[in-house]
């Protein structure tokens, strides 16, 4: 792709910008933010999100930096971020408003994943797995971390981790490329699983340039994930990719082969885009698909079941932006079958006013999508 100087120039200065400006702030609860006038919603520009009719959204609570969300089964948020602090976020009172807002972990490396099991918290760095044993008990004064694992790659690029325990019960660990385009090793461009102490390690699936997003569909407990397309193809090619592995083993293309049937201009000769697993769904191209969930709640009207929300960070280096949403992808017979955008309005002409990382279900069905440009959670629900 001919990039325009400029344009990058915009996005870069608007990346560096953004993180410097969450990286050490401290979260504070909000007060109430579901009515147009609030200072809150007029804060974060709500007035400007477009939903389906019957939904809104509010702030949940204000998180410097907020990427990727984890609930425990006792309702508190987790939220990792990709400076160098994770939280703990509490509504006490179910308002649908946070009361607390913790730091409970500082000092890491991009702790980005998070994940709860069995009363600990997970930890996603760069190059490792932490965890913080019964944590909820202490979330003023948490207890200090044990490593589960500490050999991943130390590569920056796309070294960010998105976790999640699968219904295994093992925990499957996204390990990005470290490029662009490049032939990978076999510990990246991969999904590894492993158990909760961090034995047992092993590649899921490979052939997978940088996913942030990963669930498994309920109906059938398929793994399903997001896959940002490589760079420098133009500006609508590739699509990220929305994949299934319903089983260990399977190859997803990268770097040989991209959305199914395009074979890379500098990896793919002598390949056949038919030797690899095709996506479920193409999502757009540089759209920068992140956070994906399945919904099974029964807040929203019956269309929205067995369907997957997913959080589009945006792209950010095509000529014209793309992205910047909330999409929803409707399920039919354990197949994608369409993508509409749910929650839109983030990008508002030339002004980017959000950036929406994860979406995490809570237990009265509303949907969290965490804002790591506003540092925020939003919540978003359906009637009175």
């Amino acid at each position: 792709m001919q990039r325009n100087p400029l344009l990058f120039s915009f996005w870069l200065l608007l990346l560096v910008q953004n993180f410097i400006s969450c990286k050490d702030k401290e979260p504070v609860a909000p007060q109430a933010s579901t009515a147009p006038g609030n200072d809150l919603f007029s804060k974060y520009h709500l007035d400007k999100i477009k939903l389906p009719a019957g939904f809104k959204i509010s702030v949940f609570a204000e998180v410097p930096g907020a990427r990727s969300l984890t609930l425990s089964p006792a309702g508190t948020l987790f939220v990792g971020t990709q400076g160098s602090k994770v939280y703990a976020v509490v509504d006490k009172d179910k308002n649908g408003v946070a009361d607390s807002v913790y730091t409970v972990a500082s000092g890491l490396t991009t702790p980005n994943g998070v994940a709860f099991k069995d009363g600990a918290l997970y930890v996603a760095e760069i190059s490792r797995i932490l965890r913080f044993d019964n944590i909820e008990a202490s979330l003023q004064n948490p207890p200090a971390y044990k490593v589960v694992y500490d050999k991943f790659p130390t590569d920056g690029a796309h070294g960010w981790k998105f976790i999640a325990f699968g219904p295994d019960d093992k925990l499957y660990v996204p390990v990005g490329a470290p490029c662009n385009i490049c032939e990978p090793d076999s510990m990246h461009a991969c999904i590894i699983r492993m158990n909760k102490d961090g034995s047992g390690l092993e590649v899921f699936a490979k052939g997978i340039r940088n996913s942030v997003g990963f669930d498994w569909n309920p109906q059938t407990a398929a793994l399903w994930f997001t896959d940002n397309g490589r760079d420098n193809l133009g500006d609508d090619r590739p699509n990220d990719e929305l994949n299934t592995a319903p089983q260990k083993g399977l190859h997803f293309g990268y770097p040989y082969c991209h959305q199914g049937n395009i074979l890379d201009p500098e990896f793919g000769q002598g390949k056949n885009c038919d030797d690899y697993t095709k996506p479920a769904f193409l999502l757009g191209p540089h759209v920068a698909a992140l956070g994906m969930r399945f919904y099974t709640g029964n807040l929203f009207p019956a269309d929205y079941n067995g369907g997957i929300f997913i959080a589009q960070h945006g792209s950010w280096n095509r000529s014209t932006p793309i992205g910047y949403q909330v999409a929803f992808v409707k399920m039919e017979n354990g197949k994608a079958v369409s993508a509409t955008p749910f929650a839109s309005g983030w990008l508002n002409g030339s002004d980017v006013l959000g950036r929406p990382v994860d979406v995490q279900m809570m237990q009265d069905g509303s949907l969290l999508v965490s804002d790591d440009k506003q540092g925020v959670v939003y919540r978003i629900s359906y009637g009175k």
